[in-house]
């Protein structure tokens, strides 16, 4: 039996301590969850493992050797492969030439493409997955990819393998059929390290559980011994949930109404209403369709069926425009690519919502302009020394406040907040939820996606929560707990 062992390893990054003297191991022959909320610091830990960060203080033990990495690749030569979420398949190459990119076997100055075929089948066979070699991989499905990233990892023989969030974009059968091949790793003698938000996960495919909260160990369990009450109180331990002022309520006429809303095998026969001024939060797991709700909603993508009807009209083909004609916004989940205009000021940035307000005929109002962005600095207290710089030269928080400016220009109607907190610091993120409720008390709704569902509780009227796609439960946050929220959304009760 191989172990990796993790002995009073800290990171410690300007101004956070992510990781605090942690010590635990991880045994071979086993599935070895890894979990913890969002900040816990476990992706930080497998970072670190993966040669990603270096530590600050602590040891990595692969059985008796000690390990220490400057770069990703000299931990691969090592024998330790990271499966990420995000796939990093080249879409346009076949099976084949993405599992053996780099290493293709020759004949003289030539590919070998009879030998490459047949290795790359022999890589899949060991695994005991069926999907032809000579296929592109813009033809394969989520999990067919997500199957040979894994093969192609296995295909350098690892000691370690490290699987972040494998699941996150899977339906149920995928996952199950996942579930099966890492089973079948499990008699590889290879140290499975499997990290997860979906806790439901847990009982059908771990072995033992390792938790951290804050960046310290709180414990190692056996997923056998262990039940959803426990896993929790882990990962949470006493929490505190702040609550959105007792004033702030919202009207009861219906603003936008959602029904049997489908997109693909992401959203399937949503259906919800939003009311006037009310703060709508929506949770659920990772790949649980929330993002793909707002998108749908927004007009990004195409729905398949349903309906999307605003102020009591049914919106045929919304699209983008359309929508932010009709008073919506929307602050995308990647703010830096969806959202800004990374090589453009701060000034421009507040107003590309807003052009045609501020717009005579083909020329720019430049005193509208000034009084636009000044009333947007001012309102958001956004922190910079000249509107003209450039917007990457600002914080997370500051650059996620030009994104929501720059939509309140435009006076919207509906605001869509997707991940309204990802990346910015604790100050940041209460001036964003003050936001909305000065927005609510001005009538404008607002709809929430957050993976921190303590936001979720602190700062909305109303919480729907999804799963695989659907809606499958409704709270209040008043008369729910954050336990509570978080075993509704693993699919409990």
């Amino acid at each position: 039996m191989s172990v990796l062992t993790i002995k009073n390893v800290s990171k410690r990054f300007p101004g956070t301590l992510a990781l605090n003297n942690v010590s635990t191991t991880f045994e071979s022959g086993k599935v070895n969850a890894l979990i913890g909320k969002n900040g816990s610091g476990k992706s930080t830990l497998v970072k670190i493992i993966n040669g990603a960060h270096t530590a600050t203080s602590g040891e990595i033990y692969l059985d008796d050797e000690k390990i220490e990495f400057n770069h990703p690749d000299e931990a691969i030569e090592k024998g330790i492969a990271t499966v990420y979420q995000e796939l990093s398949l080249i879409p346009g190459m076949s099976v084949a030439e993405n599992l053996l990119l780099g290493r293709f076997p020759m004949k003289g100055r030539f590919i070998d493409w009879e030998k490459t075929y047949d290795t790359a089948k022999k890589m899949l066979d060991d695994i005991c997955i069926d999907i032809d070699p000579k296929e592109k991989i813009y033809n394969l499905s989520m999990w067919q990819c997500q199957m040979i990233e894994i093969a192609k990892a296995m295909s350098t023989n690892p000691k370690v393998i490290l699987l972040d969030e494998p699941t996150s974009s899977l339906s149920r059968t995928e996952t199950e059929t996942l579930f099966r091949l890492i089973r079948e790793l499990k008699k590889k003698d290879v140290i499975i390290i499997y990290i997860t938000h979906r806790l439901q996960e847990l009982w059908e495919v771990a072995d033992t559980c390792t938790v951290l909260r804050d960046g310290i160990l709180v414990g190692k369990v056996e997923m056998k011994d262990t039940s959803r009450k426990q896993l929790l109180d882990m990962m949470f331990g006493e929490v505190e949930v702040q609550r959105r002022p007792e004033d702030l309520l919202h009207e009861n006429e219906i603003i936008l109404s959602v029904r049997n809303l489908s997109v693909g095998k992401k959203v399937k026969n949503v259906t919800f209403d939003l009311y006037k001024g009310e703060i709508l939060g929506i949770a659920g797991m990772l790949g649980s369709g929330r993002t793909e709700l707002l998108r749908a909603i927004f007009g990004i993508d195409e729905y398949d069926e349903g309906e999307i009807i605003l102020d009591g009209k049914k919106i045929e083909n919304p699209t983008p425009h359309k929508m932010k004609q009709k008073g919506m916004g929307l602050t995308p989940e990647d703010r830096k690519n969806e959202g800004l205009i990374q090589t453009a000021s701060i000034k421009s940035n507040l107003c590309v919502a807003s052009l045609k307000r501020i717009s005579k005929g083909m020329f720019i109002d430049r005193e509208l302009e000034n009084e636009f962005v000044s009333n947007q600095v001012e309102r958001l207290d956004i922190k910079c020394g000249d509107v003209n710089n450039l917007v990457s030269s600002l914080s997370g928080g500051n650059q996620q406040k030009v994104v929501v400016g720059n939509w309140l220009n435009n006076r919207p109607r509906i605001m869509l907040f997707d991940e309204p907190s990802r990346g910015i610091d604790v100050n940041a993120k209460q001036q964003i939820f003050k936001i909305m409720w000065e927005l609510s008390r001005q009538g404008i709704s607002s709809i929430v996606v957050s993976s921190e569902l303590e936001e979720l509780l602190e700062v909305c009227h109303r919480i729907i929560v999804m799963c695989y796609g659907r809606i499958i439960d409704e709270v209040i946050p008043e008369e729910t707990t954050i336990e509570g929220l978080y075993s509704i959304c693993m699919g409990g009760e």
